[in-house]
Order: structure tokens, then C-alpha cells, then sequence
């Protein structure tokens, strides 16, 4: 005969007090981070603050072997939380041991832990996979492109689910080892220092070595057969540049562009205050695409952004990334203008500074050249949607929109807003509306109605980007298209070239 137990009600209180509050409150965590354009990507629950990832590849079959060990701290008592990974997984670890997963959607690894993980506790993970990444799609398409030597992992906004897991959002930066253990006859590329090689058994391992908060989509892989350089900055800072070896006829405008980043660095540190990293460089590996990308410390470049030369104005936007996009990194990928406005307005001040058109004459020219009812204009650079995040109007209309907020705020205070911004929120995150705010911080103005018209209207403003017209007002006179600025063929090549 089966008796049921009454517990006495101050036996009970006992008992649920034994339970741990954590345990108690313990929930999954968020499988997204809550973007409005990208909703599920990132993850809620936990912030990483390590990734230390030994890969093992080989380019003939295309075969990854992993093991990611993450260091995270979590936000919330966990019962379960989430990765963005799209491999198969072999075996996972939490604070040492095993932890049931499985997968759900494209890229989704679901983790049961053991035991509930209490909030505000470090945790370490251990992911231990294996796969055939460009053999993955994720919406459709993959970030891992195979080339004639081995394979390149560089996109925007996702590239990490290909080939490492992550909580894959910008809001979540952490440091990273990466070691990469790939046959003799090619090497391996990656973001920041080359810390060590070394050799056996015919295969070399490449350890690389980020110590600055870096996003994971900005975390890139390339192996295959490079000719690499080296130098150093002003300030003594490495360079390293890797080039395909089968370039053709593209590999030479590319080296000459690509050598001349340590004095892009130099140049940029006068301007946007001092470089936040500890490593400079860029590598064009022989894929058949048609972007660049500011891969943190190292961008990424394609052959044929040197199709017509040389093309410094690519060099100078993807170094200008490194402060505007890499160290100030979006809040909300709808945050987009505060990368790509801001690395195109640092290609106008290099056309500035090299005598080939003002930036004044850059922004006069595109207002000039765009009619009033072209589609270009229908784009909100500060909102501009995810099917348009980097259409031509969040870069050249997103430029115009700080050479109207130099004209009103003056030169002095400008390039004060211009040096302190990335200074005061190195290595974060911030909004469009963090920039405003900061903006009227340092000028002491009131400049809500010049960025509405120039980032959230979806038409022309009707008083083009000149000095002492205030934005939105009508123009006393009648206003003639200047000339074609020398720059400005490079420039539009150079953001053809970027965008993805």
C-alpha cells in the first residue's frame, strides 16, 4: 500500500530554504540577442570574455577539427543557454564536465549543463567539433569560401558559425588565441600577433593572438600560400600583410596599397586619436569575391578591389574601421552608420589631405550628382533596414552628414568630437542616438534636427551640405555642381569594394 507523506509546513519551509535561489530562478537563456534586424543572432544569459580555439585543418578536403574553450561570466541563473555554431558537435564541457547539447534551427547549439549555473559565476565551456564548413548554409548562403590553396572565413554580420562557436553578436567582445595547425606548404592568417610556430610531422601550427575585445564576426581565418611582410608603425607597432601568391595581375596594385597601411595608421592616429590595437596589417588571399572586409587589425581584402590599381581609399576605409567600427562597434546592427559613415568620411579626409578634393567638395558633389527622386535618397542611413544596411546612401549620405555637422559646429570642435569619440568609448558599443548625444556634449549645441534630416529622413534635404546654410532650411540661391573631385573614382571603387 502505497502512503503518501504530509510534511509538516515548517519541515517544508526548510527544505525549499535548502534549495539554492539560483537553482530556483534558474532559466534558459535568450537564443538571440535581440537585434531588430537580426534577431537571432547572439545569444542572452552570459557575457564571453575569452575564446581560445585549436583547429586543426586541411585544405585538400576541407576538413575542420576544433576544440573552442570559452570563458564566460554569467548574467542570469542558467538552466540552459545557447552558442551560434552550425558544425557538428562532438562533445561539450562545462566547468569540466560533460553537458548534454543538441541543435535546433540553422545554427543554434542548445547546452543542458549538469548542474543549474548560478548568476554572476565564471563558467568555462568546452565545444569539441569537427565539419566541412563550406559545405554549410546558413539562410542561404555560407561565409566560407574555398580558394585554389585552402579556404578564407570573412563576413558581415556573421562569419564565426562557420567555424568557431560563439555568442555572435557585437555587443559580446572577448580576446582571442587562435591556434590553427594546417600543412606545411601553406600558412595560416589570422587577427593580431603571431605569437609563436612551430613544426612536425609536416604540419605547422600558427598561433595568433588578439588582446583587445573583439566582436566575432571581426575574427577571420585564411590559409593558403602567402608571401608575407612586415613592418612597423610610427609608434612601433607591427605590420603584418599577407598576399596570395596567385595574385595575377591585381597583386601588385594590392601590395602597393596594402604596404602603405602603416602610414594610413599613422595618419589616422592624428586624426581619430591613438590606435586602439596592438597589431596592423591586411591580407588578400585569391577568392573570386568582390569586398573587403575590416577584420580587427587585419582586414580582409579581395583581388579585385585592385582590378583598376591601386586603391589606397580601400586601405584608408578599412583602417578607419579599426577605430569606427572594431573599437566602437554597434549597439544594433540598425547602428550601422556609426562604421560606415565614419570610415567614409575618413576617405574624404585623405583626398583632403592628399590635394584631391576637399571633403567639402567630395559631399557638394554627391548632394549634385544624386537627383532629387533617385532611390538613394529614400535610404535612412541612421535606420536604414537589414535589406539595406550597406547600400551606397548609408556610406556617401552617411559622410555628408558629418561634414554638415562640421560646418555647424566648426573645425575645432569637430575634430575635438571626431579624436574623443572613439577615446571615450573604446572597446564598446554605442547607438546613432550615443553619437548625437556626445555631439551636443562637446559643441554645447542643439543638434537633433540637422541629424534627422540627414539620417532618418527618407528624401533629399533641401539645402545641400554647405558652410553657413543650416540644414533643412531653404538655399537663399541657386546651387551649381562643382567639378568632379580627382578622389572621387577611388572612393566609389574603394566602397563597392566594401560592401558585402
Amino acid at each position: 500500500m502505497r502512503h503518501r507523506l504530509i510534511v509538516p509546513s515548517a519541515a517544508a519551509a526548510c527544505l525549499l530554504l535548502a534549495i539554492p535561489a539560483s537553482a530556483a530562478d534558474a532559466t534558459p537563456g535568450a537564443p538571440g540577442a535581440g537585434d531588430s534586424y537580426y534577431p537571432n543572432s547572439g545569444n542572452g544569459g552570459y557575457d564571453v570574455s575569452h575564446y581560445d580555439l585549436r583547429l586543426n585543418y586541411q585544405p585538400k578536403t576541407d576538413k575542420l577539427d576544433g576544440t573552442a574553450t570559452l570563458i564566460a561570466t554569467t548574467t542570469q541563473a542558467l538552466s540552459r543557454f545557447n552558442l551560434d555554431f552550425a558544425l557538428d558537435v562532438k562533445e561539450v564541457l562545462v566547468n569540466g564536465k560533460k553537458a548534454a547539447h543538441t541543435t535546433s534551427g540553422s545554427h543554434e547549439l542548445e547546452i543542458t549543463p549538469p548542474a543549474t549555473l548560478e548568476k554572476g559565476k565564471q563558467i568555462s565551456v568546452v565545444v569539441r567539433y569537427s565539419g566541412t564548413p563550406s559545405q554549410v548554409k546558413i539562410d542561404g548562403y555560407t561565409a566560407w569560401n574555398r580558394t585554389p590553396d585552402g579556404a578564407v572565413v570573412a563576413q558581415e554580420p556573421d562569419s564565426a558559425p562557420w567555424w568557431f562557436p560563439s555568442n555572435d553578436h557585437p555587443t559580446d567582445k572577448a580576446t582571442y588565441d587562435v591556434s590553427v595547425n594546417v600543412p606545411d606548404d601553406v600558412q595560416a592568417i589570422s587577427n593580431g600577433v603571431l605569437a609563436s610556430k612551430s613544426s612536425k610531422l609536416g604540419w605547422t601550427r600558427w598561433n595568433w593572438r588578439s588582446t583587445k575585445p573583439q566582436a566575432s564576426y571581426l575574427t577571420t581565418l585564411a590559409v593558403g600560400k602567402f608571401d608575407i611582410t612586415t613592418d612597423t608603425t610610427a609608434s612601433g607597432l607591427p605590420v603584418l600583410n599577407a598576399y596570395s601568391k596567385d595574385l595575377g595581375d591585381n597583386g601588385p596594385s594590392a601590395r602597393a596599397s596594402i604596404e602603405r597601411s602603416a602610414e594610413v595608421i599613422d595618419w589616422g592616429s592624428t586624426v581619430f586619436g591613438p590606435y586602439p590595437f596592438n597589431a596592423v596589417g591586411g591580407y588578400v588571399p585569391n577568392v573570386k569575391t568582390g569586398y573587403a572586409l575590416e577584420t580587427q587589425t587585419r582586414p580582409f581584402y579581395s583581388p579585385s578591389g585592385f582590378a583598376n590599381g591601386a586603391n589606397v581609399p580601400l586601405v584608408v576605409h578599412e583602417l578607419a574601421h579599426q577605430w569606427f567600427g572594431d573599437s566602437v562597434s554597434v549597439k544594433n546592427w540598425r547602428d550601422i552608420w556609426v562604421n560606415e559613415g565614419f570610415a567614409t568620411y575618413a576617405q574624404w579626409l585623405w583626398s583632403e589631405k592628399e590635394g584631391e578634393g576637399t571633403a567639402q567638395e567630395l559631399a557638394d558633389y554627391v548632394y549634385n550628382s544624386v537627383p532629387a527622386d533617385n532611390p538613394f535618397w529614400s535610404v535612412k542611413p541612421g535606420d536604414p533596414g537589414a535589406d539595406k544596411q550597406f547600400d551606397r546612401a548609408v556610406y556617401n549620405r552617411g559622410a555628408m552628414t558629418l561634414q554638415v555637422l562640421r560646418n555647424a559646429v566648426g573645425d575645432k570642435t569637430f575634430f575635438e568630437i571626431l579624436k574623443q569619440w572613439p577615446t571615450e568609448k573604446k572597446f564598446g558599443n554605442a547607438s546613432v542616438q550615443d553619437f548625437v548625444a556626445f555631439s551636443e556634449k562637446v559643441s554645447g549645441k542643439k543638434l537633433g534636427s540637422l541629424f534627422d534630416t540627414w539620417l532618418f529622413t527618407a528624401s533629399k534635404p533641401t539645402t545641400p551640405p554647405s558652410p553657413g546654410v543650416k540644414a533643412g532650411k531653404p538655399a537663399k540661391k541657386s546651387f551649381t555642381a562643382p567639378a568632379q573631385p580627382k578622389s572621387w573614382k577611388k572612393i566609389q571603387e574603394a566602397q563597392a569594394a566594401h560592401r558585402h
